[in-house]
């Protein structure tokens, strides 16, 4: 797989809190963005892989929409321990969380994967956590289950470490009352407002919806014939509206560096750890559409200091063709 490689030189984390807060606070009642050191993200509500989000911190685009739309590549399978690897990674010790699409070819249908694995002393000795979302054939509704393979498909988006503790952001809103929908948009909308494409800033971490509902979309299985167009291809898609508590993976970054790289700029999938079958791919909160109860997040995050961009497509979109 060609693999083109990006060094960052993000802000500190104290100096990220205080670039943000402005920002969530216009969008949300009750905001507080601190450096705090990170819990055991491995104990509830969380339930990852990993205990932290510390050492070797690095973001991998993989493939990309384009491995779907126009007509879906169903050569483009990965192993995420390959992709470990590939992003450099030491097999003494390690975490990838993140958003992509599921093995289909394991699976038997195509999903929504929130990866979410570790390992210790090789990469075949494996703690896999991920969890996977998909459209049940009989009756459509949303199936979400834990993914007994370590492959994915099409494209990832993966945020790497060593998984050991130390300081990360905890951000936390609650109460939306600004335009921007989305938890993770907002955040990077402030910091490519603040930092411009001069200085990318790439995150990657673990939020909670603790409370209040919010809209996904699970992918159904692959379309008989291609798509002609990405409203066609949104049509395709399945949307769900799901209650707390969700768990949410999270890669996003400011800027493209030199816009050269091809990036998905945000990318967040979820699931439930209660067997709730909730989650998918993340678009936005309905605090503000007529919910019951105010939405409220959790979010642990940390910066990466390096972009893996791993098998690139040759023709890259230009936007994300679902937003």
């Amino acid at each position: 797989m060609e693999t083109k490689t990006y060094p960052l030189n993000p802000p500190s984390l104290a100096d990220l809190a205080k670039t943000l807060q402005p920002a969530l606070s216009a969008n949300y009642t009750s905001a507080t963005i601190t450096v705090t050191p990170c819990p055991d993200l491995r104990q509830p509500p969380f339930h990852l892989a990993t205990q932290g989000l510390s050492g070797s911190e690095r973001a991998a685009d993989i493939g990309g929409q384009p491995n779907l739309f126009p007509v879906p590549k169903l050569t483009c399978k990965y192993s995420l321990p390959a992709l470990a690897r590939a992003m450099e990674m030491s097999p003494s010790r390690g975490s990838l969380i993140g958003a992509g699409a599921g093995p289909f070819h394991h699976l038997g249908t195509n999903a929504e994967l929130a990866p979410n694995l570790s390992w210790e002393n090789g990469f075949e000795n494996i703690d896999n956590q991920t969890h996977y979302a998909a459209v049940n054939r009989a009756d459509g509704s949303v199936v979400v289950e834990k993914c007994p393979s370590t492959d994915c498909a099409l494209m990832m988006n993966l945020f790497g470490s060593s998984g050991l503790p130390g300081d990360v952001l905890k951000i936390t809103a609650r109460g939306r009352i600004g335009s921007q929908k989305s938890f993770t948009e907002c955040i990077r909308h402030a910091l490519h407002s603040a930092y411009g494409d001069a200085r990318p800033v790439s995150l990657g971490g673990a939020l909670v919806i603790k409370r209040g509902r919010a809209n996904y979309h699970v992918m159904p299985d692959f379309p008989s014939a291609s798509f002609e167009s990405p409203a066609q291809l949104n049509a395709w898609l399945t949307y769900h509206e799901f209650g707390a508590p969700v768990v949410c993976l999270s890669v996003l970054h400011s800027a493209d560096p030199g816009k050269e790289m091809g990036l998905r700029m945000e990318h967040t999938h979820c699931f439930s750890a209660d067997g709730g079958n909730r989650g998918g791919h993340y678009h936005y909160d309905l605090d503000a559409e007529g919910g019951e109860e105010e939405i409220e997040y959790e979010g642990y995050f940390n910066t990466a200091k390096v972009i893996y961009r791993i098998d690139r497509p040759e023709v890259t979109l230009e936007r994300d063709l679902h937003d």
